[in-house]
């Protein structure tokens, strides 16, 4: 099938956010120099919120809601829209949210097994009440998680640590979900094209940027290879699909079949060579002296 223009970039971006989920290996590696799996990390939390006013700005145009004039103006009002409410609605989250937490904590109130539920119900409300607002419920979650880490230092290791384990369960059952429906919906839409551009999404047109991107930091060209390669997809493309999907594009089913098979290659791909490259190349930053 072919794509209009605007599918086209509703597929690029659509494919834009990764998942530090995905790449845990990789962020949590101490073989990795820190500077290294931060940039990851805050790739990861900034560019799905970052991607919510340009993915909603192609999909009013792919749809036809909006008429190419008075395109510019959308686009402002969805970037202020989203990042602007995310920020603020983040802001109050993280800083009241963290206040509550640790005036509970400081008074025994929160103990125990209930020491997993307070983060968790803090980024739940933060998303809820952004998206609610119609902001970013993805930007206010990371600004949320930033203030409550700046200002809740003494007490953030301990809520974190016990919400992990539900953190990671949520995340099982997503994928679980998506290997079970999304997979076996698409497969039949698959053909050599969808599978060419999965992998090419995460190759060249992921690794290519990143070497423009990072000519001016002298960075050595392992470390741009790494931040290239560990780009994975994951929960922010599903939920962009599902967000395309809702509408009535010619090309739905081209574009959910192209970002449902290129999550699952960066799922076996990533998971496949998280830990060996991990540990291959902190050994060969180890032995240049510890110069990324």
């Amino acid at each position: 099938d072919e794509l209009g223009l605007f599918e086209v970039a509703l597929l690029a971006t659509m494919l834009a956010p990764t998942d530090a989920a995905l790449g845990k290996a990789v962020v949590t590696n101490p073989a990795v120099p820190e500077s290294v799996r931060e940039s990851l990390n805050v790739e990861s939390g900034l560019n799905d919120g970052i991607c919510v006013p340009v993915l909603l700005f192609f999909l009013a145009l792919a749809v036809g809601d909006t008429e190419s004039g008075h395109a510019a103006g959308l686009m402002a009002k969805l970037t202020l829209q989203a990042i602007g409410i995310g920020v603020l609605v983040g802001g109050v989250a993280g800083l009241v949210g963290g206040r509550l937490i640790r005036h509970c904590s400081e008074r025994g109130w929160v103990a125990g097994s209930w020491m997993q539920i307070p983060v968790i119900a803090l980024a739940l409300a933060c998303f809820a009440t952004a998206q609610w607002l119609e902001g970013s419920g993805f930007i206010a979650c990371f600004v949320a998680g930033m203030i409550f880490g700046t200002t809740e230092k003494r007490n953030k290791g301990r809520f974190l640590d016990a919400a992990e384990g539900v953190g990671d369960s949520m995340a099982l059952v997503t994928w679980f979900m998506f290997g079970a429906v999304a997979v076996g919906l698409t497969w039949q839409h698959l053909d050599w094209r969808v599978f060419a551009y999965a992998l090419s999404s995460l190759t060249v047109i992921r690794i290519l940027p990143v070497f423009i991107a990072a000519i001016g930091l002298g960075l050595r060209w392992e470390t741009r290879l790494f931040m290239g390669w560990f780009g994975p997809r994951g929960l922010a493309s599903i939920v962009f699909v599902v967000l395309v999907t809702d509408e009535t594009l010619p090309g739905s089913e081209v574009l959910a079949t192209t970002v449902t098979w290129t999550i699952l290659l960066s799922v076996i791909l990533h998971g496949w060579s998280a830990n060996s490259l991990s540990r291959a190349y902190g050994a060969r930053i180890a032995a240049s002296g510890g110069t990324v």
